[in-house]
């Protein structure tokens, strides 16, 4: 497909700005000295780089005066404002969800590019040591071992129950009083014995106004709007959808995660639990496409070998909801069993064949192992084509129970 005009210029802008990130990473490899930033007048030490996308970055920083770590999330937005609005849409869904396979966003910021006319926005995210479970599905492969049964399908159900808070979002109706009050109460200060605990020292889930950030035993924020005129920071508010509110539930309404793969979730350092990530694709689930190319925006933020059938040719007038969610779960507890996506086979990556065609005709088996004819079952249910004839993430769930119940 030509790229008309606009589209060839955001192309050259992505690529010339991944070309900054790249020398950056090299940089942080190859310099005894390590790269540095600064925001808020604190200053972070770029380790190294954990990953990278098509529009952003993951480092490893490290707070020069506390010592503590994240997982520094860097989002370029070259379009100005524009960008921002898209990349806020990723900030909004961490501060959405509340749930304890969710990973929570520790604080954000928007800067201006120092080398550009564009912004950046910064995301601080908690760092999960063992990686994801596409570095552990990694590590079988090279040590050629596989999940056992029991803790794949424990790692698979933890991240269900993310998805499943995610399409079972309820807003609430009013923002209380006594939380209002409670989120502006200073918060106490910090002593150092209870920094040897492993003090997160950011908000809780709940969070706070300011997005505080204890040093030293005081409270100081990490960002804040106050540093706007002189650092040029500006700390993400969010909308009137995310207070943290106390008023009555209102209706359900199903969030979709849309890029759900094993390198999307997360292993907490218990090892075990499991903590879905990248919300840079969630979107309101169910919705009727129109005019716009949905098709085109949902290759550039899903990934093809775990895109459900229904998003890769996406006609005006097609309803689409959660169960695009389904069928990614299911190529995922397919690649946490066999090393690879359903759709990631001989045939398609190495002969020639369309990940594609074999997606829209659901062509793919399951290779011999010794793993249950319930856990085949439950990857089976998931990959139908017609997202009707797929269960719901409580069918889903309830699968899985029974097949970690026959392993007892």
């Amino acid at each position: 497909m030509d790229l008309i005009p606009s589209q060839l210029f955001r192309s050259f802008e992505n690529l010339r700005d991944q070309a900054k990130d790249a020398i950056l990473a090299v940089s942080s490899c190859l310099c005894q000295q390590q790269p540095k930033l600064k925001i808020n007048g604190r200053t972070f030490q770029i380790v190294k780089v954990l990953g990278e996308g098509g529009f952003s970055f993951v480092y490893l920083a490290q707070d020069e005066h506390s010592g503590r770590q994240f997982a520094l999330k860097k989002i370029r937005c070259p379009t100005g404002s524009d960008g921002v609005k898209e990349a806020m849409r990723e900030v909004e869904a961490y501060r959405r969800f509340k749930h304890p396979n969710i990973i929570r966003i520790l604080d954000s910021a928007v800067v201006q590019d120092p080398e550009g006319d564009g912004q950046i926005v910064y995301l601080f995210l908690p760092l999960y040591k063992r990686g994801n479970l596409q570095d552990a599905i990694n590590t079988n492969l090279v040590n050629n071992r596989h999940f056992s049964e029991r803790d794949m399908l424990q790692l698979f159900r933890g991240t269900c129950l993310a998805v499943r808070a995610m399409h079972e979002y309820r807003p609430t109706s009013a923002r209380s009083a006594a939380a209002v009050q409670n989120e502006r109460r200073p918060r106490p200060n910090r002593s150092a014995a209870a920094d040897d605990d492993n003090d997160e020292r950011f908000p809780q889930p709940e969070g706070d106004a300011e997005g505080g950030y204890s040093y030293d035993g005081a409270s100081v924020p990490l960002v804040t709007k106050h540093r706007v005129e002189m650092e040029h920071d500006v700390v993400f508010d969010g909308d009137e959808e995310l207070e943290h509110n106390d008023g009555p539930p209102l209706d359900v309404i199903p969030y979709a995660h849309r890029d759900l793969k094993p390198g999307n979730v997360m292993i907490a350092d218990d090892g075990a639990t499991p903590i879905l990530m990248d919300f840079g694709s969630t979107l309101k689930a169910r919705f009727t496409t129109t005019g716009e190319s949905f098709t085109d925006i949902a290759a550039e933020q899903s990934t093809m070998a775990y895109r459900a059938p229904e998003l890769f040719d996406v006609k005006t007038g097609v309803s689409l909801d959660e169960k695009v969610d389904i069928w990614s779960l299911g190529c995922t507890l397919f690649a946490l069993a066999y090393s690879h996506s359903p759709f990631e086979n001989t045939q398609t990556t190495e002969q020639g064949g369309s990940i594609a065609m074999a997606v829209l005709s659901a062509q793919y088996k399951h290779p011999q192992s010794a793993y249950s004819g319930g856990l085949r079952n439950l990857i089976d249910s998931m990959l139908k084509v017609n997202p009707k004839d797929r269960p719901d993430i409580h069918g889903v769930i309830q699968m899985t129970d029974r097949a970690l119940q026959a392993l007892a």
